[in-house]
Formats: C-alpha cells, sequence, structure tokens
C-alpha cells in the first residue's frame, strides 16, 4: 500500500490518481478528505501532520510513503523526525519528500532551504529508503491571479521579466510515482523544473492565449509585493520568496534534464498547463 499525504494538493491529488490507475492500493491523507475527493476505491484518512500518533491508522499496512508537509505546519516549528518514526513504527520501508530546489540553492535561507533542508536531513538519516524530490516553481501558483484574469483580464506581479522554469505540478506527481513503484530512485535527489523559463509577462501571455483574449499585464514594485505577501506569509518567507524571483541564483534558472531522464520525456511547458486549467480564469 501507499500513502499519499498532501493528497488534495496540486501535485497530490493527480498522484492519488495516477496511483490508482496503476492498480496500486493508496491511502489519501488530508486535514480534510473523503470519497468524494479521490478515485473510487482509495481508502482517506483525515489526519494532521502535527499529530503523528494521529497518522498511524493511514500507515498501517503501508510499504510507502509520500511525505509533503504544510506550511503552516514548518512554520510553526513542526519536524519530520516523529512522522518518518511513526512511518518505520507502522512498517513503511520507502519515503517520497516532496521537497524545495531551495534546500539545494538557498539552505541558508531560513524561511526556504534551511527548511527544507532540515527535513531532507531527517529523511537520510530515516533508515528508510527515500528518494528528495526538489522542484522549482510551481506552474499552479498562476491559480493566486485566478480571480482578478476572471474579472479584469488583468495580471499584476513584481519582476515581470525575470523568467524562471516553472514545473507543471503534474509532472511532479508522475515523477513521485515512478520513485514509489519502481526500483532504481533509492538514495536520489531529483531537482525538477518545467522545460524553458518563463517570466510573469510571458505566463500572463499564455493565460491570455489559453483564453482567446489579451490578459494585460501590470508591474508591481518590490515594495508593493512584499506588502501584500506579508498579510499572509511570515516576512522572513516573504522576503526569501521575492528574493528567488527577482534575484534567482543560476542554479534556480537552470533547466533540469531530471524529469526526462525518469519519465522518458520533457517535462510539459506552462503553455500546456494554461490550456489545461484555462477554466479556473474564465
Amino acid at each position: 500500500m501507499i500513502v499519499v499525504t498532501g493528497a488534495t494538493g496540486n501535485v497530490g491529488r493527480v498522484l492519488v490518481r495516477l496511483l490508482a490507475e496503476a492498480g496500486e492500493d493508496v491511502t489519501a491523507v488530508a486535514r480534510r478528505v473523503s470519497a468524494a475527493d479521490v478515485p473510487e476505491g482509495v481508502r482517506t484518512v483525515a489526519a494532521d501532520l502535527a499529530d503523528p500518533a494521529g497518522l498511524r491508522p493511514a500507515l498501517e499496512g503501508a510499504d510507502a510513503l509520500f511525505l509533503v508537509t504544510p506550511g503552516d505546519y514548518l512554520a510553526l516549528g513542526g519536524n519530520v523526525r516523529p512522522i518518518l518514526r511513526t512511518a518505520g513504527e507502522a512498517g513503511v520501508r520507502r519515503v517520497v519528500l516532496l521537497s524545495s530546489q531551495s534546500a539545494g540553492t538557498r539552505p541558508l535561507s531560513p524561511g526556504h532551504g534551511r527548511r527544507a533542508l532540515d527535513d531532507e536531513t531527517e529523511v537520510r538519516n530515516s533508515g528508510l529508503e527515500w528518494t528528495i524530490l526538489r522542484p522549482g516553481g510551481f506552474a499552479s501558483n498562476a491559480f493566486a491571479w485566478a480571480e482578478s484574469v476572471r474579472l479584469r483580464r488583468a495580471v499584476t506581479a513584481p519582476f515581470g521579466d525575470v523568467a524562471l522554469p516553472v514545473i507543471d505540478p503534474g509532472d511532479i506527481a508522475e515523477v513521485a510515482a515512478a520513485a514509489l513503484r519502481e526500483p532504481g530512485h533509492d538514495g536520489r535527489v531529483y531537482e525538477l523544473t518545467g522545460p524553458e523559463r518563463v517570466s510573469p509577462r510571458q505566463i500572463a501571455a499564455a493565460l491570455g492565449d489559453a483564453l482567446g483574449e489579451p490578459v494585460r499585464f501590470t508591474e508591481q514594485s518590490r515594495d508593493e509585493a512584499r506588502a501584500l505577501m506579508a498579510a499572509f506569509m511570515p516576512e522572513e518567507v516573504a522576503d526569501g520568496t521575492l528574493a528567488i524571483l527577482g534575484e534567482p541564483t543560476p542554479g534556480e534558472r537552470r533547466v533540469s534534464p531530471e524529469v526526462e531522464r525518469v519519465l522518458g520525456r520533457a517535462p510539459r511547458p506552462f503553455s500546456d498547463w494554461a490550456r489545461r486549467n484555462a477554466a479556473a480564469f474564465r
């Protein structure tokens, strides 16, 4: 059996479907999850990672675990060690951790890389077989603009022409499925990106193409963007995010070959994601 945490998220939801379609016995875990959220035949367990003991019913009898920790859990000082210990005690042999590219590119950043790297270290030391996924920015982050696109056909963002190789969450899910089901991934760290760099201005244009009408782009100042971010995330996380978006390192700009190496096909471009998700922006 394979347990998928974060089963209602952008990666987890797709991963659950892929595993179920492959004939795997799957348990979907999230704080709020029901049979309506998953394919027929998938078991659901509502649980909070902040209560590792509460995870035990989901983990009993499982062979593998897909682990993604919510940002608020980590921001409050949560640690994956008790989760991994509970998993090992329940008989889990393999864990696939959804980490972050910043664990490698910004390991000293308190709001991003350091936290992710701490989790990676716990996974490496857990005694379980492990695979670590380090994706860059998600294409699905564009959902943050869905309301403004629907109402005004407009996108407002900082650093309009700074381009990064954002990745389709579906590609992350496919790599995770391979790592959970197939041999040859133990002890591997996969940096995952899309096939090309795209800027916020280009993302707005791609959304317009998917909708069949123009989407206007307006550039924010860094201070304007920071004020908005600080309303719903810690200041250090906002500053770290703006650093990545505005002054990406060479590693954050790099287009990684890992998706193609694992899946045997190129990762999908943002334009493909935009077409598949156009209904959210209409």
